[in-house]
């Protein structure tokens, strides 16, 4: 498949003066001037940039790309929804027990904004955490009580203590997080991956998303399917959401008394109706119906094979935990991750939910750690132990951070915490990150970045680079802007966590 032919073929009229005609004009006054015009000016790149689309690919990448040679070929992105404590587990801050109950300092609050939950409170009294903390690894990074199999592998982990955002509530935030943008309808980081680098498989989605359920009874936040939309990109690049209880995927089996043959003739006729329709009207998105209508026949075959785990090892299953069997676990979601970019998917996404935790912290967040740290500590070791974790970009993570003071009743044994945007901490291990690196530093309350802030497009920056791509070239117009996943605003690959 020539995805520059592709496109040839699927342009319309509309489409064309639409999306090409203000660059040809800018070619034009180039020419003019005597400047050579940049490859990629009139939305093609040039084959030698790249060496020419993968061969054999469902998907290919789009021309140019990746724009240099890659560290990873595919993500693991683990978001813990609802915002995870960032002092509660990675973020230490012993000093602050000498705080106990008194309220937070004017000065470093800043008059900075709050949200309406603890707004009307007539203090905001501080609340240590907890839990007691450690050094682990050779890198002696401090890690919370509550993550002891991940905190084993610390030195494989860069943790960012820095991460901030504009966002301070759920939606928002988790839309920002996701896609780069508080506003709706932009497309997330699955989606340009596949848009961008194609499919390394030709049985599965290149963009795969997996909700499990959760052991908390901490509210549990929505999940949008915006998470993980393709937004302005083609709908085709939109992540498939496998289904946490009964089949992954409905209709996955054909029904009474329809074979496979059936199956084949019948779509074989729907699709010579849709290129019908597609020579008649000359929508693109005709052709991506056609496509997956083609893409769900192959996954009668390759998801029954890829949720069976009868020829995973003893040892493996042992080493996710005893969850690991049962469906819909975050711990047989960590699994299916990694058999998933095994089969060459370019992008899984995990949303543990139940994070949320504005009461009964103590309680809640351990349920969470017990949910996820052992599968979490297992999916990098799995992965490291395949050979896999050099070319695998894992990151963890929530929408934003808690704050230092308790929402409601502080009592030693007991707190809540509000959102807190303004410093929160995620890490990511493999796929050319360099392990035991600790970047950015908050003040001593855990509320203000002091020291190498990094905003959540620096992030996707950072990630994108590992991909090889380059975050400001990466582009696709719509609506008059070539728009980006790190925004128009300037952001920056965090060239430290680079090994």
């Amino acid at each position: 498949m020539d995805p520059v032919l592709e496109r040839q073929q699927q342009l319309t009229r509309r489409n064309f003066f639409g999306d090409s005609g203000l660059r040809m004009g800018g070619i034009a006054l180039s020419m003019m001037a005597g400047v050579q015009p940049a490859a990629g000016a009139a939305g093609l790149i040039t084959s030698q940039e790249s060496g020419g689309a993968a061969s054999g690919m469902m998907h290919p990448p789009l021309p140019g790309l990746p724009h240099f040679a890659p560290r990873a070929k595919s993500v693991i992105y683990l978001h813990m929804n609802g915002g995870p404590s960032q002092m509660d587990l990675w973020d230490y801050k012993p000093q602050l027990h000498q705080f106990f109950d008194k309220d937070l300092p004017d000065s470093v609050r800043q008059g900075q904004r709050i949200t309406t939950m603890t707004s009307g409170q007539s203090r905001l009294p501080v609340a240590p955490s907890m839990f007691s903390f450690q050094r682990y690894g050779d890198c002696g990074t401090w890690v919370s009580e509550l993550l002891p199999h991940t905190a084993k592998l610390v030195d494989d982990i860069a943790l960012v203590r820095s991460v901030f955002t504009n966002a301070i509530n759920h939606d928002p935030a988790c839309t920002f997080v996701m896609t780069g943008s508080e506003v709706p309808g932009k497309a997330s980081l699955g989606a340009w991956l596949g848009y961008g680098l194609g499919s390394l498989s030709n049985d599965l989605p290149a963009f795969v998303v997996l909700t499990p359920r959760w052991k908390s009874k901490s509210a549990a936040q929505a999940l949008f399917s915006r998470m993980w939309s393709s937004g302005f990109l083609p709908s085709k690049y939109t992540g498939v959401a496998l289904r946490s209880v009964g089949d992954p995927v409905l209709y996955i089996q054909n029904p009474d008394g329809v074979d496979s043959r059936h199956r084949r003739a019948m779509l074989d006729t729907l699709s010579q109706l849709n290129q019908q329709t597609h020579e008649r009207f000359g929508d693109p998105e005709t052709l991506t119906r056609i496509a997956q209508y083609e893409m769900a026949f192959r996954m009668q075959s390759s998801v029954p094979e890829l949720v069976d785990l009868n020829g995973e090892s003893k040892d493996t299953l042992d080493m996710y935990g005893p969850d690991v069997t049962r469906p819909g676990t975050f711990a047989a979601s960590a699994l299916l991750a990694r058999r998933l970019v095994e089969r060459g998917v370019r992008a899984v996404q995990i949303l543990h939910r139940g994070w949320d935790q504005h009461g009964s912290l103590p309680a809640e967040i351990r349920l969470q750690c017990e949910d996820t740290d052992q599968p979490v500590a297992a999916l990098l070791r799995d992965l490291k132990q395949r050979g896999m974790l050099d070319d695998t970009l894992v990151i963890w993570g929530g929408e934003f951070g808690r704050t230092v003071y308790s929402q409601g009743t502080l009592t030693k044994t007991n707190y809540g915490r509000d959102h807190h945007p303004r410093n929160f901490c995620m890490w990511m291990a493999g796929g050319g990150i360099k392990g035991g690196t600790v970047y950015g530093e908050t003040d001593d309350f855990s509320y203000n970045v002091v020291r190498d802030p990094c905003h959540i497009n620096d992030l996707n920056a950072t990630i994108l680079h590992c991909l090889g791509i380059d975050h400001e070239r990466f582009t696709f117009r719509f609506q008059g802007l070539d728009q980006r996943l790190t925004g128009v605003e300037p952001q920056h690959v965090l060239e430290s966590l680079l090994s």
